[in-house]
C-alpha cells in the first residue's frame, strides 16, 4: 500500500486519480499513485506495477550472480595454480557475505528514498567494477591473497541490491497482493545463486567467450576462468538501461530515513531479524559453502552436477512459504521450517566421513536438499509475518476509517518495509559466518551450532507469534 497517500479519502473517479496520465510512462516520476483503489488498479496500476516488477526481477537475480560468484570461482583457483590454503579459499567465499550484509543496511533506507528506477539502475551498474576486475585477476597467479580479498569484497555488494528491490516494488502493489509481487521478485531473485552455480562451471570451459588467455590445469586441461566474471558484464550494462529507462520512481514512495529508524526501537524488528537469520541467512551461507564443502568432503563427486540444485530448491520453495502461510498462519509455518532444518542438518551429520567410515554422499546431498527446502519456506513465512505483525500493532484499538485508523496504518507500511529491508540485511551475513565457520572449525562441530540455533527460534517463534496468548500473533 502507497505510503504517502493513506491520509487522503478515497477517490471514487479515474480523473482525479491520474490527472496526468503520462507520469506512468516508462521513465517517468509518478506523483499520483493509489493501488487500493479497484478501478485504478485495474486500469492503470496493475499494468505499470507489473513492468516495474519484471524489470527489477533480472537485474536482482543478476546482481545475485555477483554476490556468490566466489563460491564456484574459489573452487578453482588451486586447480589452476594459485597457492590459498582451503582456510583461504572458505575466507574468500566468505568475505563477499560482510559487504553485502552491510551495505543492504544502507540500500534499506537509501532505496525508497532515491526511488525504484534510479536505484535500480545505479546499483546495477556499478557491479561492472568488481568483475572487470575479478576478470583480470584471476588470469595472474601472482595476483595477491590480499587482492582477491578486495575483489570479493566489492563483489559483495550486488548482495546489497536485494533489500533496495523489495522495499521499492512492495509500494507499488496494493496489500493482497504485496506477498506474491515480493515473492516473485525475492525468489527469482534468490534463483541468482543457482543460475551462477550451473552456467559458471560451463562458463569457463568455453574458450569462443574468452577475453584473455586461459589457465592450465594440473591434467593438461585449460579452462578461463574470467569468463565466471566478463560473461555478465554487457549483461548488467543492459539491466541498467532497461531499469533506467522503463522503471518508474514512485514520489509517494519517498520517506526519510527521520520516519525509518523508529523500527530500531521496535523489539519485534529484532525478533524478526533473529529468525530471518535463520532462514535466509542459511540458505545463502549453505549456498556460499556447498560447493567447496562438496570438493573438500566428497572429492569424487562433481560440484557442476550438485551445487546448484539446493539454492534453486530454497529460492522456489520461498514462494510456496508464503503461500502456506497465507493459509496456516506464518507463525506455524517458521516454526515448521526450524525444525525441518534441524532434522536435516542431523541428517547432513549423520552422512559425513567420520574416522574410516567415508560417509554417505547422496544421504548428505539428499539432507541439504532438504535443508535448502526448509529454509525457502521459513523465508517465505517470515516475509509473511511482518506486515501482519506491525499492523496488528499499529491497528490494536482503532476504528477503520477514522484518520487515526488512516495515520498508524500509513506507520505501520513504513515500518514494515523498512524492518523487511534490515533484517534481509542482518541475515546477509549468514553469507559470511557459515563459510567461516567452515573455515576455522570442523565441519561436524559447525552443523551441530546450526542445530542449536535453530532450537532457540522454534523457542521464539512460538513464544512471540504462535503460542496461545502471544503478543503479536502473525
Amino acid at each position: 500500500m502507497s505510503s504517502a497517500t493513506q491520509d487522503a479519502p478515497p477517490a471514487t473517479t479515474g480523473p482525479a486519480l491520474a490527472p496526468d496520465p503520462a507520469q506512468y510512462r516508462p521513465g517517468r516520476t509518478i506523483t499520483e499513485w493509489t493501488p487500493e483503489d479497484p478501478s485504478f488498479w485495474q486500469s492503470t496500476g496493475k499494468k505499470v506495477a507489473a513492468r516495474n516488477l519484471w524489470i527489477a526481477v533480472p537485474a536482482l537475480l543478476v546482481a545475485f550472480v555477483v554476490w556468490q560468484v566466489w563460491s564456484i570461482t574459489a573452487t578453482n583457483l588451486k586447480d589452476v595454480g594459485f597457492g590459498f590454503s582451503q582456510s583461504q579459499l572458505f575466507w574468500l567465499t566468505a568475505v563477499p557475505g560482510i559487504t553485502g550484509g552491510t551495505a543492504r543496511i544502507f540500500y534499506t533506507f537509501l532505496g525508497p528514498m532515491i526511488g525504484q528506477r534510479r536505484f535500480t539502475a545505479l546499483s546495477t551498474i556499478v557491479l561492472i567494477v568488481p568483475l572487470i576486475w575479478l576478470g583480470f585477476a584471476v588470469q595472474d597467479t601472482s595476483t595477491s591473497y590480499t587482492t582477491m580479498v578486495a575483489i570479493a569484497a566489492l563483489c559483495g555488494i550486488g548482495g546489497a541490491n536485494f533489500s533496495s528491490s523489495l522495499a521499492n516494488i512492495g509500494f507499488f502493489y496494493p496489500k493482497q497482493e504485496k506477498g506474491n509481487a515480493t515473492g516473485i521478485n525475492g525468489g527469482l531473485g534468490n534463483l541468482g545463486v543457482s543460475v551462477v552455480q550451473l552456467l559458471t562451471p560451463i562458463l569457463i570451459t568455453t574458450s569462443v567467450l574468452a577475453i584473455g588467455a586461459g589457465q592450465k590445469k594440473a591434467n593438461g586441461s585449460e579452462i578461463y576462468l574470467q569468463n565466471a566474471a566478463f560473461v555478465w558484464v554487457p549483461v548488467l550494462v543492459v539491466l541498467a538501461a532497461v531499469a533506467w529507462f522503463g522503471q518508474n520512481d514512485l514520489k509517494v514512495a519517498s520517506t526519510p530515513f527521520s520516519k525509518q529508524k523508529v523500527i530500531f526501537k521496535r523489539k519485534h524488528n529484532w525478533v524478526m531479524t533473529w529468525l530471518y537469520v535463520g532462514t535466509f541467512g542459511s540458505f545463502i551461507g549453505f549456498a556460499a559453502a556447498l560447493p567447496l564443502l562438496i570438493k573438500t568432503t566428497f572429492p569424487a563427486y562433481s560440484v557442476a552436477t550438485y551445487a546448484w540444485m539446493g539454492p534453486a530448491l530454497g529460492a522456489l520453495a520461498r514462494w510456496a512459504g508464503g503461500w502456506i502461510a497465507d493459509k496456516l498462519g506464518g507463525a506455524r509455518v517458521t516454526i515448521l521450517s526450524f525444525v525441518g532444518m534441524g532434522a536435516s542438518i542431523i541428517g547432513v551429520i549423520t552422512f559425513l566421513p567420520a574416522g574410516s567410515d567415508t560417509g554417505s554422499f547422496y544421504g548428505f546431498f539428499l539432507c541439504f536438499l532438504s535443508a535448502f527446502f526448509f529454509s525457502g519456506i521459513g523465508n517465505g513465512s517470515t516475509f509473511r509475518q511482518i506486515p501482519v505483525i506491525f499492523r496488528g500493532q499499529h491497528l490494536k484499538g482503532l476504528t477503520e476509517g477514522t484518520p487515526q485508523y488512516a495515520a498508524a496504518l500509513k506507520q505501520a507500511e513504513i515500518e514494515s518495509g523498512a524492518v523487511t529491508g534490515f533484517t534481509a540485511a542482518i541475515a546477509a551475513y549468514g553469507f559470511f559466518f557459515i563459510p567461516a565457520m567452515f573455515a576455522n572449525f570442523a565441519v561436524t562441530s559447525a552443523m551441530w551450532g546450526f542445530v542449536a540455533f535453530y532450537a532457540s527460534c522454534v523457542v521464539v517463534a512460538w513464544y512471540f507469534y504462535a503460542r496461545k496468548g502471544a503478543e503479536a500473533p502473525s
